[in-house]
C-alpha cells in the first residue's frame, strides 16, 4: 500500500478536477484516480459555450486539459487507472488500482453518470456531430433546424420542448404509444406546435457522413422502415451514475446516485464527500458539477482539521 494521503479523489471532469485544486492549494497534497475515461463526459462533447470566462466558447476536451494543468501546477497527482473496488468501512479509505492500494484520510467522489446510449454503431460515430445528449449544452446549434428527441420520460419531454426555442421542428420518437412523462410535462409537450411524436418508432439507424443526415425509423410493431432528415437528434433515455463501486457502502438513492446532505456534499459515511453528477441527476451542467467539487475540497478540509483537533 501507498502511504495515505490527506485526500483521496476518484474521478476526474469539472468535479473531481476543480476538487482537486482546491486542495492542492490547501496543501492537502490530493492524489486522483482519474479513470481511463478521464475528463468525464466533457470529453464528449465539442464545443462548449456556456462555460463562464470563454466568450468564444472552448472544445470539451480542451476545458478538461485546462482544469487539469490547474490541479497539476498546484502539486495534485494523478493515477490514469479504474479505481477497481473501494473500501469505505474506516478512514483511511481505500482504493485498489491493480495490486496496488491507495489511501486518503478522506475521499471524495466524483466518478459522474453516463448518458444512457442506444448503443447504434453510427450513433457513436456521429456523437458530438448531430448526435448529443444534451440539449441545454447543444440546442443553440440547431437553430431553424429540424431535429429529433429520442425518448419519452420527463426529461426527454422537457428537452424536446426547450428545444423548440430553437428548432425549426422537434420530432419525439418513442418506442411505446405511451408516455412515461407526468401529465403537465405531456400536456405542454403535444399541446406545442412545433412538436410532433413518432409513437411505436426506433431508431434503427442514424445517416451521415460529416453530420447527422436523416433517421432510419423502426415500426415497433410493424417493423416498417420509414425515414426522417433531421439536422440533429438527442439521445434522452436517462443518465446512469457511476456508482458500482459504492454499492453497499453509501447510502445511494432508488436510480443509483449518491446521497447527499441538503446544501453539501457529505455522503452517510463520515469523511466521504460526492461531488458532480454522481449525486447530481439535477443539474447535470459542467459549471454546477465545478462548485460542487469547490464544496467537497473545502468540507473535505473542515472535515480533516475537526478531526486533527479532536486527536
Amino acid at each position: 500500500m501507498t502511504d495515505v494521503r490527506d485526500v483521496l479523489i476518484v474521478g476526474s471532469g469539472p468535479a473531481g478536477l476543480t476538487a482537486a485544486i482546491y486542495a492542492a492549494r490547501a496543501n492537502l497534497s490530493p492524489l486522483v484516480i482519474e479513470g481511463l475515461g478521464a475528463g468525464g463526459q466533457l470529453m464528449l462533447t465539442t464545443e462548449v459555450e456556456n462555460f463562464p470566462g470563454f466568450p468564444e466558447g472552448i472544445l470539451g476536451p480542451d476545458l478538461m486539459a485546462r482544469f487539469r494543468e490547474q490541479a497539476v501546477r498546484f502539486g495534485t497527482e494523478f493515477i490514469t487507472a479504474d479505481a477497481e473496488a473501494v473500501d469505505l468501512r474506516e478512514a483511511p479509505f481505500r482504493a485498489r488500482v491493480g495490486s496496488t492500494e491507495y489511501a486518503g484520510r478522506s475521499l471524495i467522489i466524483s466518478t459522474g453518470a453516463s448518458a444512457r446510449m442506444l448503443g447504434l454503431e453510427s450513433e457513436r460515430r456521429l456523437l458530438g456531430h448531430g448526435v448529443s445528449t444534451c440539449a441545454t449544452c447543444d440546442g443553440f446549434f440547431f437553430r431553424e433546424l429540424p431535429i429529433a428527441v429520442v425518448g419519452g420520460g420527463d426529461s426527454a419531454l422537457e428537452e424536446a420542448i426547450f428545444l423548440t426555442k430553437f428548432a425549426s421542428s422537434v420530432t419525439i420518437i418513442h418506442r411505446r404509444d405511451e408516455f412515461r412523462a407526468s401529465k403537465i410535462m405531456q400536456d405542454r409537450a403535444l399541446a406545442n406546435p412545433k412538436i410532433t411524436v413518432r409513437w411505436n418508432s426506433a431508431v434503427e439507424e442514424m445517416v451521415g457522413d460529416a453530420k447527422v443526415e436523416r433517421l432510419i425509423l423502426r415500426d415497433t410493431i410493424t417493423n416498417e422502415k420509414s425515414e426522417l432528415d433531421v439536422a440533429g437528434v438527442f439521445v434522452a433515455i436517462g443518465h446512469t451514475p457511476n456508482t458500482s463501486l459504492f454499492e453497499g457502502q453509501l447510502d445511494l438513492d432508488a436510480n443509483g446516485y449518491i446521497v447527499t446532505q441538503p446544501d453539501s456534499t457529505k455522503t452517510s459515511v463520515e469523511g466521504v464527500f460526492a461531488a458532480g453528477d454522481v449525486q447530481d441527476h439535477v443539474f447535470r451542467q459542467a459549471i454546477t458539477a465545478a462548485g460542487s467539487g469547490c464544496m467537497a475540497a473545502i468540507e473535505a478540509e473542515r472535515w480533516l482539521e475537526a478531526v486533527a483537533h479532536a486527536h
